[in-house]
């Protein structure tokens, strides 16, 4: 009770903390997978090219099935959905430590639930989402999501930070860096255990009204849905050019820095923009959703691309840290807005129709930014993603300022 009256808002029924572990869990596991990854890549032979190949597999095997299980989930329930996906989780992470073959490893990313970015992009995301909001108010919806996101986010820092882990023990242990950093698709798939035990405790609340025999999922919203997907999707494209692994990768390739040094950069950038997400609440009370989205996102994009530009890993990591502190600040206002403007019973279908189209456009950009890593060390990637970036926020603010959902009205 305690934790619920000083950290939730009043309206939170207990699945909130339910769906608030399963995140922690959850970013802990893509954390540590995430930094780990290109790494471990590396280490079996596999060069950059074929790093963005896998990286691109897994964005666009989770754009599909987040499609799927959007459009579905009013049909099959949350809970049912979740703990499916938490049984893919469990049989992903044994495939990509048990796998090694090129081309095995490209349908074990498609089809698989591993996650290397930052944020979440996985199948996971519409169902969790739209259970979320069915534990809150409508007016504790960016407080609840902004307490969603910095969980995760915390969880993820502290995974990337125990991704040097195995690298440590492995001399020890008389391991290959290969097989030491093997563990942690093991661990991963652990964490799908752990999760799917917290999903089965989760009440028939989180279960949105049955729809009538004729519901057609967005029915009233599809315009302002579609018109927010259509942005999403640039936004997310220049975000796939800096996803957690690609980035890590860059760091590798451009100062030699080792898998520990990462981890402990995406651990402290990890918090930054966990402690952030609270401010977002605030000010999107304050100012608005648009508002807060556009106004922290911009500096954002301004500093990934300075980071890209500086000659040394002390001045890139200064400016990626700033970026960290408020990159993150537009997430939780971003996802309330979507849930805010629509219906109830079409929120499952908006939260996998909007993040789909993220995660279909951030697919296409891992593969171009593997080319760019082949070809020079020099940081094209993060230039790109800042440019896309801020014509997003530029047209977000043109097109959806003055579309405000009923609570700011």
């Amino acid at each position: 009770m305690a934790f619920r009256d000083r950290l939730l808002p009043p309206s939170a029924t207990p699945d909130a903390q339910r769906l608030l572990v399963s995140r922690g869990l959850r970013g802990f596991a893509d954390g540590a997978v995430s930094v780990l990854l290109p790494s471990y890549l590396t280490a079996i032979g596999l060069g950059s090219t074929q790093i963005g190949a896998i990286v691109f597999a897994t964005l666009l095997g989770s754009a599909a099935l987040t499609l799927w299980v959007g459009l579905l989930s009013h049909r099959r329930g949350k809970r049912r959905l979740l703990l499916a996906a938490a049984a893919l989780m469990f049989l992903t992470g044994f495939g990509f430590a048990l796998v090694t073959n090129f081309v095995a490893l490209l349908v074990v990313a498609f089809v698989g639930t591993l996650n290397p970015s930052a944020g979440d992009v996985s199948l996971f995301l519409p169902v969790e989402q739209s259970a979320l909001a069915e534990t809150v108010a409508t007016t504790d919806l960016t407080a609840i999501f902004a307490i969603y996101n910095v969980a995760g986010a915390l969880a993820g820092a502290l995974g990337a930070l125990a991704s040097g882990l195995p690298g440590a023990i492995a001399p020890r242990l008389g391991w290959t860096s290969a097989g030491a950093q093997r563990t942690g698709f093991f661990v991963y798939s652990v964490i799908a255990l752990l999760a799917a035990m917290v999903y089965l405790r989760l009440s028939t609340k989180v279960e949105s009204e049955p729809p009538a025999a004729n519901f057609k999922p967005l029915a009233t919203s599809r315009s302002v849905v579609i018109r927010l997907s259509a942005l999403f999707s640039l936004d997310a494209f220049g975000g796939g050019f800096v996803v957690q692994s690609l980035l890590a990768l860059w760091l590798f390739k451009r100062f030699n820095m080792s898998v520990a040094a990462a981890g402990t950069f995406f651990f402290v950038a990890g918090l930054l923009g966990s402690f952030s997400q609270f401010i977002s609440a605030r000010l999107a009370a304050r100012f608005g959703r648009i508002n807060t989205m556009v106004f922290t996102h911009l500096p954002a994009s301004g500093f990934l691309i300075l980071a890209a530009l500086m000659p040394n890993a002390q001045l890139a990591i200064l400016f990626l840290l700033l970026r960290a502190s408020v990159s993150s600040m537009d997430v939780p206002a971003r996802q309330s807005y979507v849930m805010a403007v629509v219906p109830p019973e079409e929120r499952a279908a908006a939260a996998g129709v909007s993040n789909v189209p993220r995660s279909l456009a951030s697919a296409f950009s891992p593969l171009p930014a593997g080319i760019l890593l082949d070809l020079s060390t020099f940081g094209w990637p993060l230039i790109c993603a800042g440019a896309c970036k801020i014509v997003y926020d530029i047209l977000l603010l043109i097109q959806f300022r003055a579309h405000r959902p009923p609570d700011e009205s």
